[in-house]
């Protein structure tokens, strides 16, 4: 029997009942994630979704990703099951939709709860492997212990830049401080940004710390000038010295020295250590374990704000002119009311157009520097597997959701527009049978399936009555056409926007607000009731309206389809075994509510 050397190289003859099996030896593991990241800032995702490498807005580079793409299978068509930072995560390491995990927004919540079941990285411990986690995670978990509910690492091994960042580990943090530069302050200071310069001097905005101490006088002005920050600022407002996201500026460290950056050379070093302990910092953490197979995960922050890439980086950039997207106002009078909502939280049309140029080219220059730091962690990966003699899988997830650059007349996420929730997701692997290299698939898949596909290569057997929790597939199947193609995806916002949940074909795509108000348990059912106008409706027709600012909710030739998507919707999200926490300030999770009206509603299938 010939075995593949490249994805079998060490693989065991065993001899049971009289039978001989091959067994697989279980590959290391990488999973990236980045964050607020548009898909159209990837070269190749532009060419298989628009037939042009460039965004429509203008130039991107992205070497690396393109190169994962030519090395393994694009999930082109895959979509987020929540527009906020938290809840995607929490769908992405339970393997579950908001509405059967009970995680809606960024409230804590403990695995005591009796719908709980374990995260990914927990799953992969329980199959032998050994678990890191460097950067950004979200996953707000506690453990409930004698009435309290702490915080509890899901990860066995974690390198926390929240820790780290006071260490000068970042260009740029935020942080609480009792004190500064050794001196104790009057009254605490919550969510202080901080620059790190290369020769280590921390430099402040806080006009509250310039109020504290008159020798810090003038210090936040003089450093937005000296790292030209565009910080959000709205039209009653006007521009503030210390409030606000930064959209726009130049990072205090050069390339190689910032927080993502760090990220990368520290996976870099850690796995070339060869003690049984890894000190970055104050941190002290289990080095590798060489009889087990590896799970990492690394949390990239870009191009989340602060957007602040390197000097270099920026300059390159600067010498592009985007073309920007436009908005008229007068769209905001037709607009869903809590996707108005949205926009009128983050409006940004009524910054210059030098001020939206400005935050276009940095948001680029930031994706073109992060996607340096993702070949140099997939390099480094790779080569530890192949010389360890190990298979291996890449599993890259473009953002945790989108970003708008002035799309619809705002920035940030929260809505179910495409540019907020179509994040593609690249596996490479060395078991090229279940990835081919190059293979594009447009089947529809979610996060959801991210965690069904990383345990099915650890060796799970997702038959197990174990996983039957898990709502997503695994995507070597998808990829075969062993799992029939979904006809939607489907998810479920409440941060910002407040409750509303989506579903998307390949021609449409129907939100609604799903619930009156936030408290959870209350006024479940009363979606089912409400009169259609109350649902606050939008429907797009893609294939007319690829930009989603036309809502023909209300419009007569659309009525059976706008019914039929609402239905459909309704019994799944609200219907299908939901399920809703009291969480509350304790993250106790004692009150647990569910709605089953519909079961087997959710069966990927939606004739129009």
């Amino acid at each position: 029997m010939k075995i593949n050397k490249i994805l079998f190289l060490v693989s065991l003859v065993l001899l049971f009942g009289g039978k001989i099996v091959i067994a697989q030896q279980q590959a290391n593991i990488l999973w990236i994630l980045t964050d607020d990241h548009r898909y159209d800032a990837i070269r190749s995702f532009n060419k298989m979704l628009k037939g042009q490498e460039m965004s429509e807005l203008g130039y991107v580079e992205s070497p690396n990703t393109d190169r994962l793409t030519e090395m393994g299978t694009t999930y082109i068509n895959t979509y987020c099951q929540a527009t906020g930072c938290a809840p995607s995560r929490a769908s992405m390491h339970y393997g579950r939709y908001p509405f059967h995990s009970g995680v809606y927004e960024f409230e804590y919540h403990n695995n005591k709860a009796s719908h709980c079941k374990p995260t990914l990285p927990e799953q992969m411990a329980a199959l032998g492997y050994q678990t890191l986690r460097i950067g950004k995670l979200g996953v707000r978990v506690k453990t409930l212990e004698n009435g309290k509910a702490k915080p509890t690492d899901i990860y066995q091994n974690n390198i926390d830049f929240k820790a780290l960042r006071k260490e000068g580990f970042t260009a740029w943090g935020k942080d609480n401080f009792n004190e500064v530069d050794g001196k104790k302050l009057e009254k605490p200071i919550k969510n202080l940004d901080f620059f790190v310069t290369p020769e280590g001097e921390f430099k402040y905005t806080s006009l509250d710390l310039e109020r504290q101490r008159p020798e810090y006088a003038g210090m936040a002005e003089k450093t937005m000038k000296e790292y030209d920050m565009l910080r959000y600022y709205n039209k009653k407002t006007g521009k503030q010295l210390d409030n606000g996201m930064i959209l726009s500026g130049v990072s205090s460290q050069p390339a190689g020295k910032t927080r993502d950056a760090y990220y990368a050379t520290i996976f870099e070093d850690y796995l070339q250590n060869k003690d049984n302990k890894f000190t970055v910092g104050s941190q002290t953490i289990n080095g590798i374990d060489a009889s087990k197979p590896q799970f990492f995960y690394i949390g990239f922050d870009f191009p989340h704000t602060p957007v602040l890439p390197p000097a270099d980086y920026r300059a390159r950039f600067q010498k592009y002119s985007y073309k920007l997207p436009v908005f008229d106002d007068r769209d905001l009078k037709t607009m869903p009311a809590q996707l108005r909502k949205q926009v009128s939280h983050a409006y940004s049309n009524h910054f210059t157009d030098d001020e939206k140029q400005k935050m276009v080219q940095d948001y680029y220059a930031f994706c073109a520097y992060g996607d340096a730091l993702i070949g140099q962690a997939t390099d480094a990966f790779i080569a530890y597997s192949e010389k360890n003699k190990k298979p291996w899988m890449i599993v890259y997830v473009c953002g945790d959701h989108g970003w708008k650059l002035n799309d619809h007349g705002a920035v940030s996420k929260f809505t179910p527009w495409e540019v907020d929730t179509h994040n593609p997701i690249v596996v490479v692997s060395s078991d090229q049978k279940k990835f081919p290299a190059g293979k594009v698939v447009r089947d529809y898949t979610e996060f959801v399936d991210i965690a069904p596909t990383i345990l099915a290569m650890a060796g799970a057997n997702l038959e197990d009555p174990k996983f039957n929790y898990l709502d997503g597939f695994d995507m070597a199947k998808v990829a075969s056409k062993e799992i029939p193609a979904r006809d939607y995806i489907i998810g479920e916002s409440h941060a910002v926007t407040g409750p509303r949940a989506y579903i998307r074909t390949k021609d449409y795509v129907f939100s609604m607000q799903t619930r009156p108000n936030k408290v959870r348990g209350k006024d479940m059912d009363w979606a089912r009731n409400a009169s259609y106008e109350d649902l606050d409706p939008a429907l797009y027709d893609t294939k007319l309206d690829p930009k989603e600012a036309n809502n023909l909710a209300f419009e007569k030739k659309y009525e059976k389809i706008a019914k039929t998507m609402k239905e459909k919707l309704i019994n799944i999200v609200l219907g299908d075994g939901r399920i809703e926490v009291g969480w509350g300030k304790k993250a106790d999770g004692t009150e647990i509510f569910r709605s089953n009206f519909a079961p087997g509603a959710h069966d990927h299938q939606l004739k129009l």
